[in-house]
């Protein structure tokens, strides 16, 4: 799509074609050095590994425009790390993380013109992939694999903004099992997700609440989001136990919360009745797509919290305000986490 076209002042969360990607092939046990393509379709064997047994991976990953105009990313090694994590989970090679950042850096260049303004409040989002693309009959891994990089222009993903979004428990699903691949961040893990979504937005919520798949008691994960709660003025959130997905925001915001704010934070198990309990205070939920998304309530059948008076609760804004100026270079970056491109 022509950018000339695009109102980058109204854009959702939904796909628009970008002029340019990123393909890289593994054959013979190697990667090839890999290069940027017109945006197009990508051919694979009916007997593709990934159409067949679901071998395939992806990261979320966001480039943003400053006040002055420069193109960032946020941390894009960790999401080369957490890549490379997922692919060893599924037997899948590796690709170095050096190699990953500078594929990232060259798609978001030749898509610059994509990227919305720093005042519209939007981003260009970055999916790097990586499939099982060799032909394959047995349940076993692909001997070939295709890793490739595409870009969309965005806006938030909750269409409410930082605004309190409703959500609601489910005990009828689960989105991980201990031993499963929860940890990962494997296409096959969303598939099953979309049924409890649906369900949950026709009764008006914005998302699902997942539970442990073992008790049915201790919150996981908000939807394809990390959650947290401020309980007792301290900021919790889900211990990683090889069932949630090891968030990079989420990583971001227990260091900011700790070393900038001073507060104590804890990551524990959180039985669901917790939030329901008034020493509970403030809930959101965090995540490349989300960054920081506040939740005004939670509801569980015919219970239902709503926290304060609906609005984002006081840590939340200093979190999302702290988290969101320095991904757009507006105070300092003293951890070093955003890089130029």
């Amino acid at each position: 799509m022509d950018p000339k076209e695009i109102d980058f002042y109204s854009l959702g969360f939904e796909f628009i074609e970008t002029k340019t990607m990123f393909v890289s092939f593994y054959k013979n046990g190697s990667w090839d050095e890999g290069k940027l393509v017109p945006f197009d379709n990508i051919t694979l064997s009916p007997s593709a590994c990934i159409l067949n047994y679901g071998q395939g991976i992806f990261e979320g990953m966001k480039a943003l425009k400053t006040k002055n105009g420069e193109i960032v990313l946020f941390r894009p090694e960790e999401n080369a790390k957490r890549f490379n994590d997922s692919a060893e989970r599924l037997l899948m090679p590796k690709y170095e993380v050096s190699k990953f950042v500078e594929a990232v850096k060259k798609v978001v260049k030749a898509n610059e013109e994509y990227v919305p303004p720093h005042d519209s409040g939007g981003a260009l989002y970055i999916r790097p992939v990586m499939i099982g693309s060799g032909p394959i009959l047995g349940v076993k891994p692909a001997s070939e694999y295709t890793f490739y990089i595409f870009t969309v222009p965005v806006g938030p993903y909750f269409p409410e903004g930082f605004k309190g979004i409703d959500l609601e428990i489910t005990k009828e699903y689960t989105r991980a099992a201990p031993g499963g691949t929860g940890s990962a961040k494997t296409c096959c893990n969303y598939a099953g997700s979309m049924l409890p979504a649906k369900k949950t937005k026709e009764k008006g919520y914005a998302q699902v609440i997942y539970l442990d798949a073992v008790h049915k008691e201790f919150i996981e994960e908000v939807g394809t989001a990390n959650f947290f709660a401020v309980i007792d003025g301290t900021i919790v959130t889900p211990k990683l136990t090889g069932t949630i997905l090891p968030g990079i925001t989420r990583k971001s915001i227990l260091e900011l919360a700790k070393k900038k704010l001073g507060f104590n934070v804890e990551e524990r198990d959180i039985s669901y009745k917790e939030v329901f309990n008034s020493s509970c205070s403030e809930a959101f939920c965090t995540g490349t797509a989300a960054v920081i998304t506040p939740i005004k309530s939670i509801a569980l059948g015919d219970e239902k919290r709503i926290f304060g008076t609906g609005e984002p609760g006081e840590i939340t804004k200093k979190l999302y305000d702290l988290l969101t100026k320095i991904q757009r270079k507006e105070i300092e970056d003293e951890f070093g986490w955003v890089v130029s491109v």
